[in-house]
């Protein structure tokens, strides 16, 4: 199984009314079909009534193996459906790689 694959599958644990996960390997520094950084965008009624820090805490824990190993980065786009809602249904770009000898 992909890496991806099973960042999808753990995070369906938050029963996502929006999941997004996008691999941007390819914008970094790293060997072609790299599976090292990653966007993650979960809208979520759990997470209401939770601090950001609080929604990172709980991604953190259960993608624990993959932080420890393979996974690099991980932008997190942690929304309450009313949020998400609220943003236009849209997340920020993420910014292009700046290292790594490019």
């Amino acid at each position: 199984m992909s890496i991806q694959s099973s960042i999808e599958e753990k995070l369906q644990a938050f029963e996502p009314a929006f999941l997004q996960v996008e691999n941007e390997s390819h914008r970094h520094a790293v060997p072609p079909n790299s599976e090292t950084h990653f966007k993650v965008t979960l809208v979520s009624d759990r997470f209401e009534g939770l601090m950001p820090v609080k929604r990172h805490q709980q991604l953190y824990a259960l993608l624990a193996d993959e932080l420890s190993g393979p996974v690099h980065a991980l932008a997190l786009h942690l929304y309450t459906l009313q949020e998400w809602d609220a943003s236009g249904q849209a997340r920020p770009d993420s910014p292009d790689c700046r290292g790594g000898g490019r």
